[in-house]
């Protein structure tokens, strides 16, 4: 045992670093116990509300009462009924009944666990998508400025990771946008068609406000539209089981591993660029790369996403299984895991982007490493543009072709062999049948990125401007916790 002024026991039980290290407080907030209940809460006081509107003996003072109590949530007193009861949301209705006794008889009436649990639930995640949706914007306004400060900027374009022809820093950021917009299009469609479950009943069939209106369907039809415009919405799904359709959760999943997945293939690309020294991640002036090697600027970051991205993409595989063994109207082995991966899945999203917005924020461009790298591989991809200013000026395509392919290679065999330069443009500019042949227009590594300039300003002007201008919302602060 170590020494009591050593000895903190808050350390001794798991804590989940999605909370503790990567997300911020506001997201795990919204999945909050507390959240959660005062959302049970709000339920109970909007269905009382609408069955008094429709007629159900309910007095405004009740309602009066849970208002008062809509969001002074006794926990205490909840567990102690839940170890009595084992059953999570009884033992909610007996806490809210104990402070609320007035309302006591008409808590809950003719609902079952899944109104509240699950519209509470459908609520959240609608909470959580927008907040994902603010900060996917977020990182597309940085992405959107680097892409516009370099979109010019020559860059080796990397096919197979091999040397490709060449792009530019901006055109290579116009990608990662096209993901962001992308997911931010998928969250907007579920956005778009959102409903809640409503009052739906025990199996769905809304049996028990049938009763409770005496046979009235339009009355039950008007209940579960009131309950759900009372919460803040404007639709519910037009046939439940017990429970809101799994699928949902699934098509949810789905949009967060999109979101995930263009994270990763960003948080990839700069790994790859930092090894490359072209480009790196910001690095803190006290930040240590290594506790060995006190040289190392460690890509950490970006290593950060693409190991959050990982677990982010896989929760989507659980979701699809926990929708497609969902028995008749519902079986209980959802639940538990819902619990888990609904929550985490939004946590990790957050934690990702995060670090996304703090590594845009102040990506770092080496130009010269940039350079002396094209330099070292221009020469090869000119050939074919030397080539063509040779024949234009009278010289033989099959001669031409063969006098650079001996060349080529043996400036290859060089570079590769004895790790000497490229000396391939040395070679053609003492050979006589390129003498005609302005090098120092044909080598200018502007003339090899094509449209891509021009690509960056059409995506922005015709996409990005349009979608950010479009959703005008607050700033995010770019920070991490570790």
């Amino acid at each position: 045992m170590p020494k009591k002024e050593f000895y903190d026991d808050s350390r001794d039980i798991y804590e989940n670093p999605l909370v503790t290290r990567y997300a911020r407080a506001e997201m795990a907030g919204l999945f909050s116990e507390r959240s959660r209940v005062i959302l049970f809460r709000k339920l109970w006081i909007a269905l009382a509300e609408a069955q008094a509107d429709l007629g159900v003996d309910i007095t405004e003072a009740q309602i009066a009462q849970m208002r008062q109590y809509a969001e002074a949530i006794d926990f205490a007193k909840a567990d102690e009924f839940e170890r009595e009861l084992r059953h999570d949301v009884m033992a909610h209705i007996r806490a809210f009944a104990a402070q609320a006794p007035l309302a006591a008889p008409v808590i809950h009436l003719g609902a079952t666990s899944c109104y509240v649990t699950d519209n509470a639930d459908l609520i959240i995640l609608n909470s959580a998508l927008r907040l994902v949706k603010s900060k996917l914007l977020a990182v597309l306004k940085q992405l959107r400025d680097f892409a516009v400060k370099y979109k010019s900027l020559p860059m080796l374009g990397l096919t197979h990771l091999q040397p490709a022809q060449l792009t530019t820093a901006g055109k290579r950021a116009a990608l990662w946008m096209q993901d962001i917009v992308t997911d931010v299009e998928n969250i907007d469609h579920i956005l778009k068609h959102y409903k809640l479950r409503g009052a739906k009943g025990t199996t769905g069939t809304q049996a028990g406000f049938l009763s409770l209106f005496n046979g009235d369907s339009n009355k039950v039809k008007t209940l579960d539209r009131l309950v759900v415009q009372k919460m803040g919405f404007a639709a519910s799904f037009a046939v439940t089981g017990q429970t809101y359709p799994r699928k949902f959760d699934y098509t949810v999943l789905s949009a967060l591993s999109g979101v995930a997945q263009s994270a990763a293939k960003f948080a990839g690309d700069m790994r790859i660029l930092q090894s490359l020294k072209e480009m790196e991640e910001p690095f803190e002036s006290t930040q240590v790369g290594s506790s060995a090697m006190a040289y190392k600027r460690n890509p950490m970051r970006s290593e950060r996403v693409s190991s959050l991205a990982r677990f982010l993409i896989n929760l989507a595989v659980n979701g699809a299984d926990t929708a497609s063994t969902q028995w008749f109207e519902r079986t209980l082995d959802d639940s538990a895991n819902r619990r888990i991966v609904m929550a985490q899945a939004f946590l990790a999203a957050d934690g990702i982007l995060n670090l996304y917005l703090n590594i845009t924020e102040n990506m770092v461009v080496y130009d010269k490493i940039i350079e002396r790298r094209i330099a070292a591989e221009l020469p090869f991809m000119a050939t074919e543009n030397i080539l063509m200013e040779a024949v234009k000026a009278g010289g033989d395509r099959q001669l031409l072709h063969e006098r650079i392919r001996i060349h080529a290679m043996e400036s290859a065999r060089r570079v590769k062999s004895e790790g000497l330069d490229n000396d391939l443009i040395e070679r053609l500019r003492g050979d006589p049948a390129f003498g005609t042949v302005n090098f120092g227009v044909v080598l200018k590594p502007e003339n090899y990125t094509g449209r891509a300039a021009a690509q960056v300003d059409e995506y922005v002007s015709g996409v990005v401007d349009k979608l950010l201008k479009k959703n005008k919302g607050r700033n995010i602060k770019s920070e991490v916790n570790i």
